[in-house]
Formats: structure tokens, C-alpha cells, sequence
């Protein structure tokens, strides 16, 4: 391996941490991720002083570029959509802002900004990138970056102010325990009041065309939606961070199925069913 080649490799898993984050898509931040390195490979590289920052700024010109291009793409979505999940798990040595910036619902509430807004609060925040760096990156002054960011930060408060509880695994077991066995009451134990369920089937299954609110409704909803098909295996994951069941139905179909949970109770509960994301929960990816 040349020099260059190991200088990208030691980038790769920071370079797809910030443009998964950026996109919310495994897969194209991968695509990005590849088309960074083929542009690494047509630059001379002693002419390169800072390659972790040239790596950088090309992915996320890149990683910008893609996300406006997701941005027209989801407008068409059926039904809610949800981030690509992917299987990582965060070790105790990670900061706080590395560990929650990759969650399910962080990222949802993260896509709510701008492209822009995303890549600048990213980079300041979580990789702790210097001011000089990012307004480089995004062709903007020091200041204007500055703005963007204390703009971001205040956004990200106000529709979230704090992150949840650890999910402990035996929730989601005894929740899909609950829902299988047609157990209303069972179900409504383990949901807050004001719970939310958000299901991504895409075009290719069919789930709650938009976000189900209320404890009573979200538990009838997915005991019908159980009736639908028989659990034939179910396996733990770790995904995006948080507690995860790997849901097979009757062999033919897979779902993914976590949840955000406060005070002991489910607030909101994410059904991914689109067979188009589940691949990064097997990829088990080098990803900061």
C-alpha cells in the first residue's frame, strides 16, 4: 500500500462518518466516500500539505452536492421516510455529540436543516473542525460560518432538547412479544402517552403513510400490523448506536425495529421495512 493509499484508508471511517451524517444514507455516502478517494488518486499528492483537511473539503463539496440531489429525490417518497440505519455501536470513549449525532431521531431531526446548516454544525460541533477549515470547505467567511452554526445549534435545541434514554433491548423484546400475541393492554404498558410511530416501507411494502401519534393508535396499528405475517426469527442488533430487533416474517421479509425511550416508556418507535435500507445493518462499517 502507498503512502497516499494508507493516508486515505486512516481517513475513510471519519470521511463516511461526516457525509453518512450529512445524507443519512449509507449508500451514498459511500458513493461519495469512492468518489473521493478517485479524486485523491488524480492529485499530486506531495503538493498536498494537510491531507485530513483537503479529504475533507472534497467530501463534503461532494457529500453537499448529493444531499440536494436526495433533497428533489425525497419530495416523491412514499410515506414517511427514515435515515438509512447502519450497524455501528459507539464505544464509552466517544463524546457525547459523536454518540447522539448518530441516532435515528437526531438524524431526522438534523435533516430538518439545510445541507449547508448540516455540514457546517458537523464539522464545528461533532469532528471539532476549526473555523478557518470550515469556511474553506463551504466557500463562506469565518463569521458567516460562525452564524450558520449558533444558528444550527439553536434549531437543534428547540426540537430537541435533550437525547433519550439508553433503549434497553428487553423492552423492545417484550414489546414485540406484546404486539405478536394481539396484546393491547401489554402494549400500551411499555408506550407513552404522546408516543410516535414512524414506519418506512418505501415503495416496496406497504406501512403507515404518516407518522402515527398517540399510544392507543400506535398500538393498534402494529398489532394489525402483525397480523399480517409470523415471526419466524428475530435477532438483536446494534444500529445507529441504539438497541435494535433484526425482525424476519415468515422468512420472506425483514424489518428493522427500534425506539426512543424516556422515563421507561416508548416515545417513538421506528419501523423500517424498505428492503433498500437494510443493507448497511449488515455491513457492520468503519464509521467515526
Amino acid at each position: 500500500m502507498s503512502a497516499a493509499d494508507e493516508v486515505f484508508a486512516a481517513e475513510r471511517p471519519r470521511l463516511l462518518g461526516l457525509v453518512y451524517r450529512i445524507l443519512a444514507s449509507y449508500a451514498d455516502a459511500e458513493d461519495v466516500v469512492q468518489e473521493t478517494w478517485i479524486r485523491w488518486q488524480a492529485v499530486e499528492h506531495d503538493a498536498i500539505a494537510r491531507p485530513a483537511a483537503y479529504l475533507t473539503t472534497i467530501a463534503t463539496r461532494l457529500a453537499l452536492d448529493r444531499a440536494r440531489m436526495l433533497a428533489r429525490r425525497r419530495e416523491d417518497y412514499v410515506g414517511p421516510w427514515l435515515p438509512e440505519p447502519v450497524a455501528v455501536q459507539r464505544g464509552p470513549e466517544d463524546h457525547a455529540e459523536l454518540v447522539e449525532s448518530l441516532t435515528l431521531g437526531f438524524l431526522l431531526v438534523l435533516g430538518r436543516l439545510s445541507p449547508t446548516e448540516r455540514a457546517v454544525w458537523l464539522l464545528a460541533d461533532v469532528f471539532g473542525e476549526p473555523y478557518t477549515d470550515i469556511a474553506s470547505v463551504i466557500g463562506k467567511s469565518e463569521a458567516a460560518c460562525r452564524q450558520i452554526a449558533s444558528r444550527a445549534r439553536r434549531r437543534l435545541r428547540e426540537e430537541r432538547p435533550g437525547p433519550p434514554q439508553p433503549l434497553d433491548p428487553g423492552v423492545l423484546r417484550r414489546l414485540l412479544a406484546a404486539v405478536s400475541a394481539g396484546d393491547l393492554e401489554g402494549t400500551l404498558e411499555l408506550l407513552d402517552a404522546r408516543a410516535v410511530l414512524l414506519s418506512d416501507g418505501g415503495p416496496a411494502h406497504r406501512a403507515a403513510r404518516h407518522p402515527v401519534v398517540g399510544a392507543d393508535r400506535v398500538a393498534r396499528l402494529a398489532i394489525n400490523l402483525a397480523r399480517r405475517g409470523e415471526v419466524s426469527a428475530v435477532g438483536e442488533a446494534v444500529v445507529n448506536g441504539e438497541a435494535a430487533l433484526v425482525v424476519e416474517l415468515e422468512g420472506a421479509m425483514t424489518l428493522v425495529l427500534t425506539a426512543e425511550q424516556h422515563d421507561g416508556r416508548i416515545t417513538c418507535l421506528y419501523l423500517l421495512l424498505n428492503p433498500e435500507k437494510l443493507s448497511g445493518i449488515f455491513a457492520h462499517p468503519a464509521l467515526t
